[in-house]
């Protein structure tokens, strides 16, 4: 299996703030992945360093055997990167900003592509009209396009939905879905849950410039994502068996019972409504 992206104890610093500490992935070739990390843990910073926008202090970076550094040409070129914040020209149409964009890598006579995304993101109604006349939301579709227009086997989507209408947000992942089944590697950095568990086959949890969780999306759903009820007894009886959602695990007998359930919510009212009316208290 080829490896498209490989971080090796990488190590940045801003001052005395260790922003990344020896952080290493690897990540394969097709595969759709996650970085998912509470604000400040670091995944901005990693996506800095690999688009060499940062320079880390120590480890290295490689896109498609492509050194960040040594061979910054080559892997500038292999990546695409939708960053956070809205960064645009305000001198420009749409096309016009994609046309350059796509010179800034020598690719001449692009029309025919850059059409075909700015279909997919649905902009082609805003194909000529200025940078500055856009919403923020459709500022942050162009930011995408850019992303693509050069067509890269790597693309890096730092939070793409924020700020973003639902139907934007489901036409964006139905385009991106379509690329990396046609073989490009995805990176995914968002707080929305749902998003990583539909799409990702793979999460790096990201706190404090570490990786504390790697694993299938799979696993690590069956890791951390039960939920715990806890009952207290009035009297001494037993927890009533119409009360009990088939959980994952029960701890506790008589007056105090903690049970563990899987992910939905749909269960917990078929407990608490017959615990209520069995004079329990909840």
């Amino acid at each position: 299996m080829r490896i498209a992206v490989a971080i090796d104890r990488v190590e940045k610093r801003f001052g005395s703030l260790l922003a990344l500490a020896g952080v290493s992935l690897q990540i394969a070739e097709g595969e759709f992945f996650g970085l998912l990390g509470p604000n400040g843990a670091g995944k901005t910073t990693l996506i800095s360093c690999l688009a060499g926008l940062s320079r880390p202090n120590a480890g290295k970076l490689m896109i498609m055997g492509h050194d960040v550094r040594s061979e910054y040409r080559a892997a500038r070129r292999l990546l695409g990167v939708v960053p956070q914040e809205l960064v645009f020209d305000p001198f420009f149409s749409v096309r016009e900003t994609l046309r350059i964009q796509s010179g800034y890598f020598g690719i001449r006579n692009n029309d025919d592509w850059i059409d075909e995304i700015l279909a997919n993101l649905d902009l082609t109604a805003k194909a000529n009209a200025n940078m500055r006349s856009l919403s923020g939301g459709m500022k942050r579709r162009v930011l995408v396009a850019q992303a693509l227009v050069h067509k890269p086997p790597v693309i890096v989507l730092d939070e793409p939905t924020a700020g973003v209408d639902v139907e934007l947000r489901q036409g964006l992942w139905q385009f991106v879905q379509r690329l990396n089944r046609d073989g490009h590697t995805v990176i995914l950095t968002t707080h929305y849950l749902e998003e990583a568990e539909a799409l990702c086959g793979r999460i790096a949890m990201l706190k404090q410039g570490r990786v504390v969780a790697l694993d299938t999306t799979r696993n690590l759903l069956a890791r951390f994502s039960g939920q715990t009820l806890s009952l207290r007894l009035a009297g001494l009886a037993p927890i009533p068996r119409r009360c009990a959602p088939a959980p994952r695990k029960v701890k506790g007998r008589g007056p105090s019972t903690s049970a563990v359930s899987p992910r939905s919510n749909h269960c917990w009212p078929r407990c608490v409504r017959p615990a209520a009316r069995s004079t329990i208290c909840v």
